[in-house]
């Protein structure tokens, strides 16, 4: 993968780069926000990697540039010094897909960079299985416990986001524009409404290993109850 790293401090910088060359990613280290932009209007880049701090704009009017100009499907990670809970939601609402408080480890970071690589590779298997559900892409139906379930073409692609990302927090308005498309011209309530349909097809609770929750004001979550 090609990867951006706007990041300011230069050694940092020059570690994140080393730490992806030794994963086998390539990558370019830009020190300000207009910098990445430029970038980015010329060549395609698989990752961006973001610092909060920034000496020209903070990460998330970068990040709200970024999803202006590439929508939802390249993932951008935040890497910040900034850990508070309350930095963290507010960096996820901007439009990033995880976050990671400095100082950085090796390990996790390639370890949440492969995590957001795997969001990139197209769906291949017809089948996802997770506990006792499985969702069939080719029947369009669910499976629970056996038991088939029918779910619209939403529905599945909702369920199937949801449970290949479990733990991970989404606003409703990044499921919106993964799910229904960057330019769907729908209320953010649909999601409201296909997550309800879900729970109750699905049967989702404590007494099937898995709970759709919902975060006031900002989006859902898929969790698996052990």
């Amino acid at each position: 993968m090609l990867i951006a790293i706007v990041e300011d401090d230069i050694d940092q910088g020059e570690a994140l780069a080393f730490w992806l060359a030794q994963g086998g990613h390539q990558s370019e280290v830009f020190d300000d926000g207009d910098s990445a932009l430029a970038a980015l209007a010329q060549r395609h880049f698989d990752l961006i990697v973001v610092d909060w701090m920034l000496p020209d704009m903070q990460g998330d009017a970068l990040i709200a540039k970024i999803r202006e100009r590439l929508g939802w499907d390249t993932p951008v990670l935040v890497a910040t010094v900034r850990g508070r809970e309350e930095d963290i939601v507010a960096g996820l609402t901007a439009g990033a897909d995880d976050y990671l408080v400095k100082p950085v480890k090796q390990m996790e970071f390639i370890a949440r960079i492969e995590a957001l690589a795997r969001r990139l590779r197209p769906r291949q298997q017809p089948v996802l299985q997770a506990g006792i559900y499985e969702l069939d892409a080719e029947q369009q139906r669910a499976r629970v416990n056996g038991a088939s379930v029918d779910l619209t073409q939403k529905e599945l692609d909702l369920a199937w986001y949801l449970f290949s990302n479990p733990g991970k927090l989404f606003s409703r308005n990044h499921l919106l524009d993964k799910i229904w498309g960057v330019d769907a011209d729908i209320d953010t309530r649909t999601v409201d409404t296909h997550a309800s349909r879900l729970r109750r097809k699905l049967r989702l609770g404590d007494a099937n290993g898995w709970k759709l929750e919902s975060i006031y004001g900002y989006g859902y979550r898929m969790e698996r109850l052990d």
